[in-house]
């Protein structure tokens, strides 16, 4: 591989993420390798104070380890690992960093909420699709946090981290995540959700702004919608509508936790916390008065490359 490419690691909530990138002849980000692990090493993190398992941990560096030897082949320049919210807030995330450190060579930065946000709307702002965009929202909703920006002239205005990530709440508002979705619990992941935002004084003060979304919660809805009549990620529509957000909503929330786990489009390891996650981003719909999404895969880790790779 040329020089310039650079493999990011992602080391999230709810999935680890790998993206190897370079520059095309034209000066654009291209991705030469994508790769997602499912390691869930945030289980509790809605505790007073929060750790991380020994299980958690494990499973987050055997997903390291894999995604390191699937980017060896292209050689990269330079392999960056950032950790985000379930690390930022374990007490023993440190430990953790550490463990990663000594098994790959490579040194883990940890990602304020502020960084993390910043480098998800630059990523976003490196999406050729939305090029054409000045004044938009930004959303990515993790295992962990909730990101939201919004932009002005494609400059940053607003930019906040909440704890308002897909485990956290199926963590802290439903009993029990192995039987259907509770109206109740929805409706308190939305109040709550709402008010947070509201509390961290995050506004909608762009009229008829368009709001993006990326993240991994935002990517299985569209994998559920396009297995529904027989197509790809890729071949999906980009604009969801809240009314079909709403629609999703309600099919997963009536079935129990192994009954989910079969909807095709929809990873197994995901299923428990799907229905939080759907009524996170219905929550946020509300409260902006936004009738549709426009989802993105540019994300934290396109960012980084673009920092990394900056001419």
């Amino acid at each position: 591989m040329a020089p310039e490419t650079v493999a990011i690691i992602d080391i999230g909530s709810n999935s680890i993420k790998l993206l190897v990138a370079g520059r095309a002849a034209d000066g654009t980000l291209c991705s030469h390798l994508m790769h997602t692990v499912d390691a869930r090493i945030s289980a509790g993190i809605s505790r007073e104070h929060p750790r991380l398992s020994a299980a958690g941990m494990a499973a987050g560096l055997a997903a390291v380890r894999e995604l390191v030897a699937r980017a060896a082949p292209l050689a990269p320049a330079r392999t960056v690992m950032v950790a985000t919210s379930a690390v930022r807030d374990a007490e023993n995330g440190a430990e953790f960093r550490a463990e990663v450190q000594a098994a790959t060579g490579v040194a883990v930065r940890l990602l304020s909420g502020e960084e993390e946000a910043n480098y998800i709307g630059r990523g976003l702002a490196s999406d050729p699709v939305l090029s054409g965009l000045r004044d938009f929202y930004v959303f990515d909703l993790g295992g962990g946090s909730l990101e939201c920006l919004a932009f002005r002239d494609r400059r940053v205005v607003q930019a906040v981290s909440l704890p308002l990530g897909c485990v956290r709440l199926t963590e802290r508002f439903v009993a029990d995540a192995s039987g259907p979705f509770a109206a109740a619990a929805r409706s308190a992941i939305m109040a709550h959700s709402r008010q947070v935002i509201s509390d961290a004084g995050f506004v909608f003060n762009l009229p008829g702004a368009n709001a993006v979304f990326a993240g991994g919660s935002m990517t299985t809805l569209r994998m559920v919608l396009g297995a529904r009549t027989g197509k790809a990620l890729k071949e999906t529509p980009a604009i969801i509508g809240v009314a079909e957000l709403r629609s999703v909503l309600d099919s997963v929330s009536i079935l129990p936790l192994a009954e989910r786990q079969s909807i095709e489009g929809l990873p197994a390891a995901r299923a428990d916390v799907f229905p939080a996650a759907l009524a996170t981003i219905l929550a946020i719909a509300e409260a902006g008065s936004l009738p549709v999404f426009q989802h993105s895969l540019y994300n934290l880790r396109w960012g980084l490359a673009a920092e990394l790779l900056m001419p």
